[in-house]
């Protein structure tokens, strides 16, 4: 049976090094530069004839375009429009990272943890730079919560700064170990239907069922690819509303 985890593998595809430091070209840049060009490549050519009456390229986009607007104004407010080039660059990216590694011999740079690291803690830089920047050292009552009683605030206190840290930690960490697990089982029952049918005629019907197991399997990673690219938005969202709301 192949080894799951070895889907996971960075391998360099143009070895490059600077002062001992590797710049490789890898298989999860190669997929990402995929992911781009796709994502720009669709809104590009869908929204080329801007028609009163959109086809169905067109209306797509428009879709995705509202979607993410809705998403923006129901979590941050009218406010929060200025997001709205960040928030809809993350959200295409978590998509197509997810879906894109739905396809066989691709990679999926989602199940990395240094990528939604990466933008988790992006993220949460923002959210304090900005948040300063506006607010000064205002923005510090963020951790300290409306009509609570002084004598709850040595507890409240490092409570709230503790789920402020932690924030890039449980964002990175749930969309990498879902696309992780997910992809993980499919390979797993994967290999299961392939060792069976290598048996015979008896292992061919036998290997059915995992084929058939992994088959509404893949449907439900595709919806799990799209709630996982929802969920990491809208938490983005949330986090960047600190930045509008603290002194209002």
């Amino acid at each position: 049976m192949a080894d799951p985890i070895h889907q996971f593998v960075i391998q360099p595809i143009i070895p490059f090094e600077v002062g001992g430091i590797d710049l490789s070209f890898t298989n999860s840049a190669l997929w990402m530069t995929i992911a781009a060009v796709t994502s720009i490549t669709f809104l590009s050519v869908s929204m080329r004839r801007k028609s009163l009456v959109p086809d169905r390229m067109q209306m797509s986009s428009e879709i995705v375009y509202q979607f993410i607007a809705d998403m923006i104004r129901e979590n941050i407010g009218s406010k929060g429009r200025e997001y709205f080039p960040l928030i809809f660059t993350i959200f295409m990216m978590v998509l197509l990272g997810n879906m894109l590694g739905l396809i066989p011999y691709s990679f999926t740079y989602t199940s990395h943890l240094i990528v939604t690291g990466a933008l988790a803690l992006m993220i949460f830089l923002m959210v304090m730079v900005i948040g300063i920047f506006r607010h000064g050292t205002h923005f510090f009552s963020l951790f300290l919560p409306p009509d609570v009683p002084a004598w709850l605030l040595p507890l409240i206190i490092p409570i709230e700064i503790m789920s402020f840290l932690v924030r890039p930690v449980t964002l990175s960490v749930r969309l990498f170990a879902n696309m992780m697990a997910g992809h993980i089982m499919l390979k797993v029952f994967a290999g299961f239907s392939a060792g069976a049918m290598s048996l015979g005629a008896a292992g061919i019907i036998a290997g059915l069922f995992p084929a058939a197991f992994n088959t509404v399997m893949i449907t439900f990673e595709l919806l799990i690819a799209f709630l996982q690219a929802y969920v990491f938005t809208i938490l983005c969202c949330i986090y960047l509303k600190d930045t509008i709301e603290i002194g209002h």
